[in-house]
């Protein structure tokens, strides 16, 4: 049976240095029945001209025509719209999805079972293009990014499509990999930045890496074939636990290698370094997660309540932050991570005392 390619770019879908890509991409396709799913960016108020602009695009630029499949609310279309959108999928040989929220259109296509129809088209040798934040929803996972980087949720993973996983490959997708908008601080890894990308590595299953993808670069993996090959600008990446294995530009990839490949080293969040520019309050949230990375945070709590000089805070409220999540471990049979957190603060000059009134803390005076 003939097999597709799965194309995951990782921004710039329309930009002008992506058009040699795009083309050798259609290139592979006979006749062309290009459809263009509307879902990810399905709540803005500019939808229309959303479509539009990519429907230009490819006319202008590629010579093709594009069609969108309007297609932004599950729970508005009747049974009949639902359909008609899955069958429309299963009938084209060309399925482009890109900018947008993740999160929203993994609500919308994940009650549709989607990914059954996407991997139809490949199976028919079609090709799916997803990019930037329709990209995120192709893994075993997906991080709501916009939830996390504009609301300031915690950072967690969404079920996802799953589709590579037709392909052999457990693993998550991070478009924008390389991204550097935030000039004065980490906005690589879709806005992430590391320390939150950690947290989340941190959280993913045994043998689920991360494949990350940079901004104005594909990723093209070729079923027939089993190779991935990029193209565009810059670089892929396959990371499991913080160990990362470069796919350089231009270069082709047998899956077959990424399937097998196994992290020389324990997890990177083991040794995770909070960063001492991190708030308090951001602190004080991944303590109250738990695990190596929570006491990484409770301990660089301890060291910004105890440094002196330049820095130098009242240790006050995160002392008491401290012993409140003591007891809670305490009250939840977590005995042993309650003198854990004990022993971080006797060991950073604190004295904690546990009366029948509560419990009490002084810092040691030096003699």
């Amino acid at each position: 049976m003939a097999k597709g390619v799965l194309a995951i770019l990782g921004s710039g879908e329309i930009a002008p240095g992506m058009t040699k890509v795009h083309r050798q991409i259609l290139a592979r396709l006979g006749p062309l029945r290009a459809v263009n799913l509307d879902t990810a960016y399905g709540f803005q108020e500019n939808v229309p001209q959303m479509s539009q602009k990519l429907e230009e695009y490819f006319a202008t630029s590629l010579h093709a025509k594009l069609t969108t499949l309007h297609f932004t609310s599950y729970a508005k279309a009747s049974e009949l719209e639902r359909t008609l959108f899955k069958q429309q999928v299963r009938q084209a040989n060309y399925v482009f999805a890109g900018p947008g929220s993740p999160s929203f259109a993994l609500a919308q296509w994940t009650p549709l079972h989607l990914e059954q129809d996407l991997l139809s088209v490949l199976e028919e040798g079609g090709t799916l293009c997803f990019s930037s934040a329709a990209a995120f929803t192709l893994g075993a996972f997906t991080a709501p990014v916009y939830e996390i980087y504009k609301v300031g949720e915690e950072p967690h993973w969404l079920s996802g499509l799953n589709v590579l996983a037709g392909l052999g490959l457990a693993c998550v997708v991070v478009p924008h990999f390389d991204n550097n908008e935030g000039e004065n601080y980490d906005t690589r890894y879709c806005y992430l930045g590391e320390r939150r990308l950690l947290h989340l590595e941190s959280q993913l299953p045994e043998g689920v890496a991360i494949l990350g993808v940079d901004e104005h670069t594909a990723l093209l993996l070729d079923l027939e074939g089993d190779t991935l090959e990029v193209l565009g600008r810059a670089h892929g990446y396959w990371r499991q636990r913080g160990e990362t294995r470069v796919l350089a530009n231009a270069t082709i990839t047998p899956l077959s290698e990424l399937r097998t490949l196994k992290p020389s080293r324990p997890p990177a969040v083991a040794n995770l370094q909070i960063q001492p520019t991190s708030r308090p309050l951001e602190l004080a949230q991944i303590a109250a997660n738990g695990g190596e990375s929570g006491l990484e945070a409770l301990a660089q709590l301890v060291q910004l309540a105890t440094t002196g000089g330049e820095g130098y805070i009242d240790p006050t409220p995160l002392v008491e932050a401290i012993l409140a999540a003591r007891v809670s471990a305490r009250l939840s049979g977590q005995y042993q991570l309650a003198d854990q957190l004990r022993d971080l603060l006797l060991e950073s000059n604190f004295d904690v005392r546990d009366g029948p009134d509560g419990t009490t803390w002084s810092r040691r005076t030096s003699s």
